[in-house]
């Protein structure tokens, strides 16, 4: 056989496999079409700037992952990390005031959302145990699994509480456990599934508020508790669930439309909030989704030849109301390559990333 015949051969046989393979896994989503809005020009409070890139950097040692932030009485920082590119091997570690950082509890998963409840515990995410409580001592007391209806929580993802001591949290799935591939379904399939959830310490009973979501994420209680906000990334927007007054257990739009793929949020001193993001909207991605037979076309390509996140900082600053009041970017992402999640201490903003090995500082 020639050097020309042998080369034909290998060449269709890579072709074969490559169809192959692409066919079969693009049979592993089950997508429905979407139409996204036109996103919005970047003009006026959202025009471009660069206010991000003088963000600085604590570094988390070899870890990956600070998706949350949570800060305790004396100001140590605490956050859940994970091996690179393995969301299996996780912890949540603490940074004291002099920058040392420790493991405060191997959780061998990785930890998202976190915050300390009125008795200095911190409450999280767990990607391997649901909603948790971890006492100072590092102790895991498993708090809910699944909601009141038997739907596990796969991809807890944050967590907020309000005066009173409810737990308000957020679970992007009941149907598949945390992976980028797994997000990347969850984003692609574009299908209502996990919500935003009520966990009362004094019943340990949980309620479910928002019944689906598309890819539920950040949580943030507003500061009189009179409602609860989830991010819903896949559809651009926060979403508003009300708890007390005449709109008492109704769900609207806080704001919608967002430039970005929206991730964490949290509440400011003054009742207003920081909005983070992972990303700025992706075109390719927009135009995927009214298309059912690409998504999953795209879905069973190689990971290099799927629509990538782009490395680009955006934070928000909205009024209580949902206004945009001003917008922090990196558009190189050099500085800032993602912001889940933003908590606010003594006038500095400390950042987040799912994929990130440092926390960003931010000082205002």
């Amino acid at each position: 056989m020639t050097v020309k015949r042998i080369t034909k051969y290998l060449v269709v046989t890579v072709l074969l496999v490559f169809i192959v393979s692409t066919t079969i896994k693009s049979t592993r989503i089950d997508p429905i079409a979407w139409v996204p809005p036109q996103k919005p020009k970047l003009e006026g409070v959202l025009k471009t700037n660069e206010l991000l890139q003088k963000t600085e950097w604590i570094d988390l040692k070899g870890w990956y992952g600070p998706e949350d932030i949570a800060i305790d009485k004396a100001g140590n920082l605490y956050c859940g990390v994970h091996k690179k590119n393995d969301f299996n091997q996780g912890a949540i570690v603490k940074i004291d005031k002099n920058g040392t950082l420790s493991v405060f509890c191997d959780t061998e998963k990785w930890v998202a959302g976190l915050h300390f409840d009125a008795e200095g515990n911190l409450i999280a995410c767990d990607q391997k145990r649901g909603l948790i409580s971890v006492d100072p001592k590092g102790t895991i007391t498993v708090l809910a699994q699944e909601d009141e209806y038997g739907r596990s929580f796969l991809i807890p993802n944050d967590v907020d509480i309000a005066n009173d001591g409810k737990i308000y949290f957020s679970s992007t799935s009941s149907k598949y456990s945390f992976s980028m591939s797994n997000a990347l379904k969850i984003v692609l399939e574009a299908r209502p599934d996990g919500g935003l959830f009520c966990y009362d310490p004094r019943t340990k009973a949980v309620e479910t508020l928002i019944d689906s979501s598309f890819f539920g994420n950040g949580v943030a209680v507003s500061k009189n508790d009179e409602f609860v906000l989830m991010v819903d990334l896949t559809k651009y927007r926060v979403l508003r669930y009300w708890l007390k007054g005449s709109k008492k257990g109704t769900i609207d739009t806080f704001i919608d439309n967002l430039p970005g793929l929206p991730n964490g949020i949290s509440r400011r001193a003054d009742g207003s909030f920081w909005l983070g993001f992972s990303s700025c909207r992706n075109d390719d991605l927009d135009n995927l989704q009214p298309n059912v037979w690409l998504k999953k076309l795209v879905f069973g390509l190689p990971d290099f030849m799927k629509p990538a996140m782009q490395a680009y900082g955006i934070v928000m600053h909205l009024s209580p109301t949902g206004e945009i009041l001003k917008t922090y970017c990196d558009t190189s992402g050099k500085r800032v390559p993602e912001a889940s999640s933003i908590e606010e201490q003594d006038g500095v903003l400390y950042l987040g990333g799912d994929l990130i090995d440092h926390i960003g500082k931010y000082i205002l």
